[in-house]
């Protein structure tokens, strides 16, 4: 086998930033050219960004993408360059990577496997190709071969499997690859980050190289893109079952630039090397989506009514996290400049000066809000070098109440109107934090999490309000074991009170002692009737029988666990469908935007919750 010096860039775009795209792949070929690189790899839809939604449907568009592939061709030379983006061909479009070699379009090759469960949505815009068909395509007046294609370097044979090809067990590509006797099998992807995932992968890329007898590339898209999905920026080389080359995930660089030599001669990564802590993939996930989304919206920074609790301070600790973590990797001067913060802060800057100014926050006291969450919120202000603001909303709470209770004629009650008392303390909470927001020119942070969206424990207009909900993906049971490794692992000791609290809403009187898991069952207990109920789609009847033999719960209250859960599923619908845009973070979510559709009328599960009745 020749000495071929391949490469893989992982970059983080922008759908329509046409410019900004095209400068980050311009750098990228010129560090690769830098590093000898012969052959060089982009991820899938690299030119346009893979979320570019409906604008997929549009004939200008892939037209302007086109355009851009043009325009690199002036840096293919001395180098190949391969590179994704939408391609439409006789009303078709398809998903492609174009090969450029010698300042020509060589060939493109397209996807023949579309992703279309969870977040993907690929069969709404593009067309699967199909196996060993070659068609041609005119750019700009030259015929190119486009379709089931493999090229040679060098001497080296090499194909492409793009992203979901390689999920197709044995009706993948690659064994038509292999069949070819490539030497070598890119996989450029635009795959989603969720936690845990980075593992299948490296057994993906290790095992490919074994079953398919070839050097396997994988480069991943990065980045938080167009607003909810995150890109990791992962790039691998597996040969004969071993992992030689794996990057450190979710940078905060606009591109990276990771070089391979075929004929290696380095030893494989050792297993124990592999870091895949669930912790550590969740913070540094949400930071860099937070960066991205406040210098994407080109924002100023963040707003959060902090109350003390552990939804919302978990969202300051990763918002502080965003900024220590970037200083690290890019330099406190390179940071401020990235995030748009120039004039306004020193660009040299301590990362607890620079949270000063990008992220606000209040306490907004209830007649039944306690002095502990007072001061578990200011002391984790202060920790973090966060704005702190203390106002109380009982005036405004008065005035509302008063105005009803004239209107119908009757004085509010804790007994009959325990909803409506403690959702107006909520809802009164919403328009002067938007109002500070506003102020800002920043980003207002909503705080509810995945188990409250399942059995709607929220307040539409209240803590469900927000330009972005960073946690509404993540369910609860885990944001209470993250937020003890937080303070003991990565040292953010103003924890420690919120830690010690229970979790609890705060709307009753503090004389009924009200807390989350009363209102509604333990948190471990909602995880494990979610992943049931909605990521497994099984009827009430069947979690309880399953959960009856794995959880040490007496069978009347886990019949009623199981019941509540169900009720609450179906009535808050409607809630789910409002929620603010969130982070796709763990391996399944509950927006209804890209992940579970559920009615938001229905019949609410009442004759399979009276065949649970009937169990014994």
């Amino acid at each position: 086998m020749s000495n071929l010096k391949i490469g893989g860039v992982t970059v983080n775009q922008t759908p329509l930033d046409w410019k900004g795209n095209l400068d980050n792949i311009h750098k990228a070929i010129r560090e690769a050219k830098e590093k000898n690189i012969e052959l060089l790899c982009f991820p899938e839809l690299a030119i346009t960004g893979y979320g570019s939604e409906d604008l997929f449907f549009s004939q200008w568009y892939p037209k302007k993408a086109l355009q851009q592939l043009q325009a690199l061709l002036p840096l293919a030379e001395d180098i190949t360059i391969c590179i994704g983006l939408p391609i439409r061909l006789e009303q078709q479009l398809y998903n492609c990577i174009a090969i450029l070699e010698d300042q020509k379009l060589k060939g493109i090759v397209a996807k023949q496997f579309l992703a279309i469960d969870g977040v993907h949505y690929e069969f709404r815009w593009f067309s699967p190709w199909q196996a060993g068909k070659i068609a041609t395509f005119d750019f700009f007046g030259t015929e190119v071969p486009l379709g089931d294609m493999v090229f040679d370097k060098k001497g080296i044979t090499y194909g492409f499997e793009i992203c979901e090809d390689a999920w197709r067990g044995d009706k993948r590509p690659g064994y038509r690859l292999k069949d070819r006797n490539v030497d070598l099998i890119f996989n450029p992807s635009a795959s989603h980050f969720a936690m845990g995932k980075s593992k299948l992968r490296e057994e993906l890329v290790t095992e490919s190289s074994i079953h398919l007898d070839a050097t396997y590339f994988y480069v991943n898209l990065l980045g938080n893109e167009a607003g909810r999905m995150i890109f990791d920026g992962e790039t691998l080389v597996a040969k004969n079952g071993k992992l030689y080359y794996k990057n450190p995930l979710l940078s905060f660089e606009d591109y990276q630039v990771h070089e391979y030599n075929m004929d290696h001669g380095l030893p494989p990564l050792p297993e124990n090397s592999l870091d895949h802590d669930k912790n550590t993939e969740f913070t540094h996930a949400v930071t860099l989506a937070l960066f991205d989304y406040m210098r994407k919206s080109r924002s100023a920074g963040f707003v959060l009514s902090l109350s003390g609790g552990a939804d919302s301070s978990s969202i300051a600790v990763l918002v502080a996290e965003m900024v220590h973590r970037g200083c690290r990797l890019l330099g406190s001067h390179r940071f401020i400049e990235k995030a748009g913060l120039l004039g306004k802060v020193s660009t040299d800057a301590s990362p607890k000066e620079i949270i000063g100014q990008v992220l606000t926050t209040a306490y907004q006291a209830s007649e039944n809000s306690s002095q502990d969450t007072l001061d578990s919120a200011q002391f984790l202000a202060k920790s973090l070098g966060a704005s702190f603001h203390h106002w109380n909303i009982s005036e405004e709470v008065q005035s509302y109440s008063s105005k009803i209770e004239t209107a119908i004629g009757r004085t509010l009650s804790w007994k009959e109107d325990d909803i409506a008392l403690q959702n107006i303390q909520a809802r009164v909470r919403a328009p002067i934090i938007w109002m500070l927001t506003n102020i800002k020119n920043a980003l207002l942070l909503a705080t509810s999490n995945r188990s409250e969206g399942d059995v709607g424990y929220a307040t539409m207009d209240g803590d469900t309000s927000g330009s972005i909900s960073p946690i509404a993906a993540v369910d609860k049971y885990f944001l209470l074991q993250w937020l003890q490794w937080a303070e003991e692992q990565l040292g953010y000791e103003g924890l420690a009170k919120v830690n010690a609290l229970q979790p609890t809403a705060e709307l009753r009187p503090q004389d009924q002692h009200q807390t989350d898991e009363q209102d509604l069952m333990p948190y471990s207990v909602i995880v494990d009737i979610e992943k049931l109920a909605i990521r497994e789609y099984r009827k009430p009847a069947d979690v309880y029988l399953i959960l009856l033999e794995e959880l040490d719960i007496p069978a009347p209250l886990l019949k009623n666990y199981v019941t509540k859960f169900f009720r609450l599923w179906a009535r808050n619908q409607w809630k789910r469908e409002r929620f603010a845009p969130s982070f796709h973070l763990d391996d399944f979510n509950v927006d209804p935007k890209t992940w579970c559709r559920f009615p938001i009328l229905s019949g609410g599960f009442t004759e399979e919750l009276a065949e649970l009745d009937q169990l014994d």
